[in-house]
């Protein structure tokens, strides 16, 4: 039984003992009004409450019996120049306790046999952890069509992929096949997809909370929980995609341990909407009086990457702990004014540390070794444009060193710490509709080409144009280190009801080393940085907690080869 289900049997309750009360006083006041055919008030709705069965007929002609000795005391009383009763005055007859008990059994009998028919469930039957849990989640059905120009160019190397296997031989004498390349030309319409999250959260006491989310997904990856549909109707996937646990000692602090959403306020420029964090994180709030103005801040210690314990497989000697993480600290203010204006603004830093490639020590593969020092700097996960550079030192074959093998791995040549500038501005307009206007800026502390450059020995293998003088160098790399997204929206903001509506449009610039390509938004551009465009979209509720959906995103490169890509989708979500 559903807690709103016992919230309106007891209702129902309440209102039978509501009406058991009625009769009672009605039956213990003077209610002895008389009519033209010289019934008392009293009379006449003890007589309709038989009529109609709320009251069995022997209590009934008890009451009767005892109004109608009251009525017939009050008249001789009242001839006789008995003193008249003035507002106010209340009649208490007796009533025999016969006949209470005998209103009170019936109406006992007459409540626990509806609550028998319909199922209620009394308090004490109800377990008391099902009071304590709060059921949420969501399903997305998305119609997806990716289209590419024909003047992209046909080699885009899935370094993603080469990263996973056994990496890619980059030697022209032992390997005549190309990498594994990505689709740029042919386009992809109307792909059936869907997204469906389930979760619990427990109110496990006064201040400590849990909670555990499962999640589609077509594979591992951090930034999408869509399913692609089809594959020969096979079951679909699930992942556990959050446990957490929050512990709010104070009000406004929330600690948050586990894997849990984004704690920070961002955009999907710099993190997925579908992206969740490991590790833990500090959230505090704190509103400054009836001034309409609130800060908070967050502070995030998240682990990326722990290197394996038992890295290298082959060796005695174990390599060292190397780990990577993301350290964020956000701080920001909520600013309400004027006629319902509101006005939001964040700066953050975010220091991913460790996840720049190293170029290893010599490592000599030919004579049987399976690994190379610096294999555990390549990302667990890759979208595409950044910078990346060959990861290996491979010594070679001193009996056949043309012919010697060379299976090459590839790391971000790119040091990341983000100085991250956020902006929301919303204000009433016309006929209960509202803009909002939102900015977001990225840059890259750490980005440098001459450390690049070092860091890779000269092994940069992406982002990297032709030299004018025949001899690459860090003024050869053909990058960046700013990203910035503006985005407008009209209508009604937050879709609550049938009939609401809203509108966006917005543009982004992600130069390719202003973030890592990993963690952003893996629909525009079909993910990762190195790109520029255009999006525009809209969203119609049409029945509660159900709306349509529609988008689309145009983007091309910032810097390199053409790779322009145009995105549609159409979708219908549904939230609970």
């Amino acid at each position: 039984m559903t807690r709103s289900t016992y919230s309106a049997a007891l209702l129902g309750l309440r209102r039978s003992a509501l009406a058991a009360g009625v009769v009672l006083v009605l039956a213990s006041g003077a209610a002895h009004a008389q009519d033209g055919s010289g019934e008392s008030t009293m009379i006449k709705l003890i007589r309709g409450l038989i009529d109609s069965g709320a009251l069995k007929p022997e209590a009934g002609q008890a009451l009767l019996l005892e109004a109608q000795r009251e009525a017939a005391v009050a008249r001789p009383a009242a001839a006789a120049g008995a003193i008249a009763a003035q507002p106010g005055d209340v009649r208490v007859p007796y009533i025999p306790q016969t006949v209470r008990d005998e209103i009170r059994e019936e109406l006992k009998t007459s409540v626990m046999a509806q609550a028998k028919a319909e199922g209620w469930a009394a308090p004490d039957q109800v377990p008391d952890w099902t009071q304590r849990l709060r059921v949420q989640g969501d399903v997305r059905v998305r119609n997806e069509s990716r289209l590419y120009s024909d003047r992209n160019s046909d080699i885009e190397v899935d370094w993603a992929r080469i990263n996973t296997g056994n990496g890619y031989d980059v030697n022209g004498n032992t390997n005549l096949g190309l990498p594994p390349l990505r689709n740029t030309r042919e386009d992809r319409n109307n792909s059936w997809r869907i997204r469906a999250r389930l979760g619990v959260v427990a109110e496990l006491g006064e201040h400590t909370r849990a909670g555990v989310r499962l999640a589609t997904g077509n594979d591992n990856g951090p930034v999408s929980s869509t399913q692609t549909l089809g594959g020969g109707l096979a079951k679909k996937d699930a992942w556990l995609d959050q446990a957490w646990l929050s512990y709010t000692p104070v009000q406004g602090l929330d600690i948050i341990g586990g894997r849990f959403g984004n704690p920070y306020w961002s955009t999907d420029t710099l993190f997925s909407n579908d992206l969740n964090f490991d590790g833990l994180a500090f959230k505090y709030a704190y509103p400054l009086g009836g001034e309409g103005l609130s800060l908070f801040a967050t502070l995030g210690l998240t682990p990326l990457e722990y290197s394996s314990d038992g890295f290298p497989n082959t060796s005695q000697t174990k390599m060292k702990s190397e780990n990577k993480w993301l350290n964020g600290v956000q701080v920001g203010a909520d600013w309400q004014f004027g006629d319902q204006q509101k006005l939001r603004a964040a700066v953050g830093y975010f220091d991913f540390r460790n996840i720049a490639g190293e170029y290893s020590q010599p490592c000599a593969l030919y004579a049987g070794a399976d690994h190379c020092s610096s294999d555990w700097s390549r990302p667990a996960f890759m979208q595409k444009g950044n910078t990346l550079m060959l990861l290996r030192n491979i010594a070679l074959d001193p009996l056949d060193p043309a012919n010697t093998p060379m299976p090459q791995y590839v790391g971000l040549a790119s040091e990341f710490e983000l100085l991250d500038l956020n902006l929301a501005w919303e204000t009433p307009t016309f006929a209960g509709y509202a803009l909002r206007v939102e900015g977001h800026g990225i840059k890259n502390l750490a980005f440098d080409r001459n450390r690049m450059w070092s860091r890779a020995q000269g092994g940069i293998v992406t982002n990297l144009g032709a030299a004018a003088n025949g001899v690459a160098g860090p003024q050869d790399i053909q990058s960046g280190d700013m990203a910035y997204m503006a985005q407008a929206t009209f209508g009604q903001l937050a879709l609550k009801q049938a009939g609401d509506w809203n509108v966006w449009l917005g543009y982004k610039r992600l130069e390719a080393d202003a973030l890592p390509d990993a963690y952003n938004d893996s629909n525009f551009h079909l993910g990762g940085t190195n790109a520029k465009g255009y999006y525009l979209g809209s969203s119609y509720m049409f029945d509660k907690n159900v709306w349509l959906t529609g988008r689309w995103m145009a983007a091309k490169e910032v810097t390199g080869a053409p790779q322009s890509i145009d995105v549609f989708q159409l979708e219908v979500n549904a939230g609970f």
